[in-house]
């Protein structure tokens, strides 16, 4: 197999252009950074379900998943569920900012569900899956036998920008010394949830 610089840069612009958004992963990442809190955990698992549904797409599981209906209504009303629980937990976290600092979470959250929460940010979201499964999947057929090379410079793009959100967020740290800082933090991040959470479910009750 030969490798092909243009179809890699090709899979690498795009991946960074669907991933590099305000998202409900982002947004867990980039707190989980500045708090520095189970970083390498929670870039490795966003970082390799990314690989996994970038190489599901590549492989074909797009129309499995765009010709199934009843699928991305079940993923709608989860990711739904999901996203304003953990929005209600964002928004309780905002009322009480002083229970935590920057440098020291007074009761950090266990590694397991720092994980936990990792993976159902992602696999519970369906915008993930269109923008990766049948987005990405789509244009990466368009190469053909270089597809390979378009879906691992996606695969690329994913592992660079966790893993630089993940551990560059730290230099956020010094503004988030005050517990205002958090209060901000977490009410921006609860009103993007309940926001995006509220959308997920109109989309399944008209899917």
């Amino acid at each position: 197999m030969t490798f092909a610089l243009g179809p890699t840069l090709a899979g690498l612009a795009f991946g960074l252009s669907l991933i590099v958004a305000i998202g409900a992963q982002n947004a867990f990442v980039l707190r989980q950074g500045i708090a520095r809190t189970h970083v390498f955990p929670v870039v490795a698992v966003c970082a390799v379900s990314d690989v996994v549904l970038i190489a599901a797409g590549v492989a074909g599981a797009g129309f499995l998943v765009d010709n199934s209906p009843s699928v991305m209504t079940i993923a709608y009303w989860g990711g739904a569920a999901f996203l304003l629980a953990y929005g209600a937990l964002s928004i309780r976290r905002a009322l009480r900012p002083a229970a935590m600092t920057a440098d020291r979470p007074s009761q950090p959250a266990r590694v397991g569900t720092v994980i936990v929460t990792a993976v159902a940010l992602t696999w519970l979201n369906p915008h993930v899956y269109l923008d990766t499964v049948v987005l990405l999947g789509s244009v990466a057929a368009t190469y053909d036998t270089a597809r390979i090379w378009f879906g691992i410079g996606a695969c690329t793009a994913s592992l660079l920008w966790f893993t630089a959100l993940g551990y560059g967020a730290r230099l956020l740290q010094p503004a988030f010394a005050k517990p205002m800082a958090w209060r901000v933090l977490d009410g921006a991040i609860a009103a993007f949830m309940v926001a995006l959470g509220s959308t997920l479910a109109v989309q399944a009750v008209n899917s």
